[in-house]
């Protein structure tokens, strides 16, 4: 049996780098994008492919369709994220701080859809990493309310690609990560260790088949209302 291509957009670390450990560990072939060199050699050092590449460059597209050069993906997941300012109220983001969070949390994811869409296979998967703080629904604070509109924002532009890709047998998925997750982002304090958020990622992403499509889970398997 062919061993599965996974490709895991902004591997550098956190999420994304767990992702690339435990898919090369399971014997996936597993592409990993990141920016700074020395990133690419941890990648490398885990088993993978890096690919330098940065989400906000006006050439990430051709880049990474030049990479991917005709082959396939079973799985691929759009993990660059930035949380920004930690506000705990209604305090009004700078132009810089908005431009950020939703350049790489909303234009990039954008901008490499319809790059890897063709790349998937029938019966592949493309995930987005998004947060139950971009529910509308279950949204019982405006804490960090920039990064919970372009988590919103992104979950939008993922339902939308289901719309589209489900036709074609490709399965689109948003996925939260399980409460703070203890990264970078999420601090030496945050409750859920990374192992498991992305073992837990994992299951999910291993069930997902055409009735999972467009549809918002958290890593224990439990689906999030938009």
């Amino acid at each position: 049996m062919t061993a599965p291509t996974v490709l895991v957009v902004g591997a550098s670390r956190g999420i994304g780098l767990e992702l690339v450990r435990q898919y090369a560990e399971s014997g996936a072939r597993v592409i990993g994008t990141h920016r700074a060199p020395a990133d690419g050699q941890r990648l490398r050092a885990l088993g993978a492919e890096a690919v330098a590449l940065d989400v906000l460059d006006e050439a990430a597209p051709a880049l990474l369709q030049q990479r991917l050069a005709g082959g396939r993906l079973d799985l691929a997941i759009l993990n660059a994220g930035l949380y920004g300012p930690r506000t705990g109220g209604l305090q009004a983001p700078s132009a810089a701080d908005f431009g950020a969070v939703m350049r790489t949390n909303v234009l990039a994811p954008m901008r490499l859809i319809p790059v890897l869409a063709p790349a998937l296979r029938p019966g592949g998967v493309l995930a987005v990493l998004s947060s139950r703080m971009g529910s509308m629904s279950q949204m019982q604070s405006a804490a960090g309310w920039l990064y919970r509109a372009s988590k919103a924002a992104l979950n939008a532009v993922l339902k939308a690609a289901s719309l589209e890709l489900g036709a074609q047998g490709v399965v689109c998925l948003a996925l939260h990560p399980g409460g703070w997750v203890r990264t970078d982002m999420g601090g030496a304090g945050a409750e859920t260790d990374v192992a498991d958020s992305v073992a837990g990622l994992r299951r999910v992403l291993a069930a997902a088949d055409a009735s999972a499509n467009g549809r918002f889970y958290s890593h224990d398997g439990t689906e999030i209302s938009w």
